[in-house]
């Protein structure tokens, strides 16, 4: 596969999710995904990291390449924790991050991330809720992530995804720059 890799299997995914409950209306407190994105319209987020907003200037928004945590990632201390391990694993400096629900039958309709934060970042999905496994395309191709599992996905391709299933399928999805790039990006070396 050219726009996929599976990176990770067998991840308890339990803990993530049981940390989610454990916040009262975690879904409901953050609604800018489905209400600003257009393809994203059908999909629920817990923001766990944003751009930083201080850094926008006159640049557009998917060209700030600053990110930092938000105030309510302060109650989800394991995700943290699994994005910042990760990051040291990949020598990789943490970009954006959020949990994203896409209830049955919905989906996150054919796109291109676009602008310069995503043109030097790798693109992550870690399985945390997927019954049936989730449908996702990139390109020409097909995959169909297992909970537990870590992927590695090519987001400068159209992309899209579908849950087929009859239950809510829920990621964390988030972005890394390659500590190599780091000098190309913010000027100084990671």
């Amino acid at each position: 596969m050219q726009y996929f890799n599976r990176l990770k299997s067998e991840v308890d995914p339990r803990p993530f999710l049981d940390e989610i409950e454990d916040v009262n209306d975690a879904w409901a407190q953050a609604t800018g995904r489905q209400d600003k994105i257009k393809v994203q319209r059908e999909a629920l987020a817990i923001p766990l990291r944003g751009l930083r907003k201080s850094a926008i200037g006159d640049r557009k928004r998917r060209d700030v390449h600053e990110s930092r945590w938000t105030t309510g990632s302060a109650r989800f201390v394991l995700a943290r924790r699994f994005l910042e391990d990760f990051a040291v694993e990949q020598d990789a400096i943490l970009g954006r991050a959020k949990i994203v629900c896409l209830p049955a039958g919905k989906r996150v309709y054919p796109h291109i991330d676009r602008g310069e934060y995503y043109r030097v970042r790798n693109r992550y999905h870690f399985v945390l809720r997927s019954a049936d496994g989730s449908w996702l395309k990139a390109g020409d191709e097909e995959v169909r992530m297992r909970e537990g599992e870590l992927w590695w996905f090519d987001n400068d391709q159209m992309h899209e995804a579908h849950n087929d299933g009859d239950q809510d399928r829920i990621h964390m999805i988030f972005d890394m720059l390659p500590g190599h790039r780091a000098e190309e990006v913010f000027g100084v070396a990671a």
